[in-house]
């Protein structure tokens, strides 16, 4: 089997050469959408400026008595004006004209009067989309002269010249304008992102193929912004996980040799349990007396290094998910509990002490490992019993998309020593002589079915746990 080793892509398919394109693009989709209005525009300026360009043609007619002039001066002011014909009609009736002979026919008229923003751009792209040299009559007012209208009638190839040399301008800026932008939009993300981006990744890479050298840590960072609050928490976090990992590994090392202590310990504590059972016999009365003491110490210290000896074997829970009513489960996990011999009682007396109840709403019926969820319920029964609690009640419902089981004693609740590290095994025990695996191996199960135990309260009058199975393994009530 190969071991894919992840590395950083090559600059072609890095993130900065992504940024780069993205960046090209949208500056050119930018600029095509300035490019349209300004297109249409252009045509409007350039129909005007021929208004213009004709009024001052007709200048000359104003200037002779007959507003008459000859025909080649008409046709010379008409070549300036690069027009066949112009017409201007004022408000005080004098209308003037000129005209070559023969007028080309009209293909299309424009009134610059009702000229509107998205019809000009249409316009603008059918001017440059056309083959033929259509002849254009456009009707507007002077710019010289508002009240006079001015009416020519001239080519449409000029303007398409005129208005793909200025597209041609315009692709040229577009172009420089998103190159230079690129250029700077890139090197500021490639210096404010990709270049911390990738020193995070080649930090999480070397993390990966030596979580325990300390010495290819990234150097603290001093920026405020949230690439300098991801490298000081991805510092942090592979500090914090070297110092986990060493505490393991040293754990790990205790572990094998407590677990072969407590195995040779074990066999002879049972030798001494053979041996203390003999003793209940002896004539001496003290001797007797305090025999079952000495019994009941034993079989603790027995009890402990099985325990030790179970938790450091067993893996992770495997389940076997079964449907079943809680019920029942109940009842059986309460036999056992009322079982267990309260505080400061000799194991062969009976109990009877401990009360177990339950009250369930409705039959509920869960999907789970039947067996685990009873050695969790057990166990914090056990535990409840053992720290002094007389009382243990139960109670369960459906919560939205979870099942709640609710375990509360009357017991005289954890000292605040106990619950800062109430999970956490051989260190939550709130009970001299407790390994505190119990509680440690009840969330294993629980996190194992998806869900989980939590402390809820813990006063003088005792103390409440809630286990969460979630929907997928829980079922409506029947």
């Amino acid at each position: 089997m190969v071991n894919y080793r992840p590395h950083l892509p090559p600059l072609a398919q890095s993130l900065s050469a992504k940024l780069l394109v993205l960046t090209i693009f949208f500056v050119m989709l930018s600029e095509v959408l300035i490019y349209a209005p300004s297109a249409g525009r252009f045509r409007l300026t350039y129909l005007q400026e021929r208004l213009a360009a004709g009024h001052l043609a007709l200048l000359a007619l104003e200037a002779t008595p007959d507003y008459m002039v000859s025909e080649d001066l008409e046709r010379e002011l008409l070549r300036h004006a690069s027009s066949y014909l112009i017409g201007l009609t004022r408000t005080d009736g004098v209308r003037l004209m000129l005209a070559a002979k023969p007028v080309p026919p009209v293909d299309i008229t424009f009134d610059l009067r009702r000229a509107r923003f998205f019809p000009l751009i249409g316009e603008a792209f059918v001017t440059l989309a056309q083959q033929e040299n259509r002849r254009l009559r456009i009707v507007g007012p002077s710019p010289k002269d508002p009240e006079a209208i001015i009416e020519v009638v001239i080519d449409e190839g000029p303007m398409r010249a005129a208005l793909i040399d200025y597209s041609y301008r315009i692709m040229a800026l577009s172009i420089m304008i998103s190159l230079i932008t690129a250029a700077l939009v890139y090197l500021s993300l490639q210096w404010l992102m990709v270049r911390p981006m990738r020193r995070l990744t080649e930090s999480m890479m070397a993390f990966r193929d030596d979580p325990e050298d300390a010495s290819r840590m990234p150097p603290p960072s001093r920026r405020s912004d949230e690439i300098g609050v991801a490298q000081r928490e991805l510092a942090e976090m592979q500090k914090a996980l070297r110092a986990a990992l060493r505490q393991k590994t040293r754990l790990a090392a205790l572990g094998v040799a407590v677990t072969k202590i407590s195995h040779d310990l074990r066999n002879i504590l049972a030798t001494a349990r053979l041996v203390s059972d003999r003793l209940v016999d002896s004539e001496d009365p003290e001797v007797r007396r305090m025999t079952p003491t000495l019994i009941a110490a034993i079989d603790r210290a027995v009890d402990l290094c099985s325990k030790t000896l179970g938790f450091t074997r067993d893996g992770p829970p495997t389940l076997d998910r079964t449907r079943f009513r809680l019920g029942p489960l109940l009842d059986e996990a309460g036999a056992v509990v009322a079982a267990v011999p309260l505080p400061g009682q000799s194991p062969g007396q009976p109990s009877g002490q401990a009360a177990w109840q339950h009250a369930l709403a409705d039959e509920i019926m869960v999907e789970a490992d039947r067996d685990q969820l009873f050695r969790v319920l057990v166990n914090l029964g056990q535990n409840a019993v053992q720290a002094g609690a007389t009382c243990v009640d139960v109670a369960a419902r459906l919560a939205g998309d979870h099942v709640e089981i609710e375990v509360a004693d009357n017991g005289p609740g954890l000292p605040p020593r106990a619950r800062e590290r109430l999970f956490e095994p051989f260190a939550g025990s709130a009970r001299p002589g407790g390994t505190g695996l119990g509680l440690a191996i009840a969330r294993e199960l629980m996190r194992a079915h998806g869900g989980d135990i939590r402390l809820v309260d813990s006063t003088a009058a005792g103390t409440r746990f809630r286990l969460y199975l979630p929907a997928r393994t829980a079922a409506r009530p029947v």
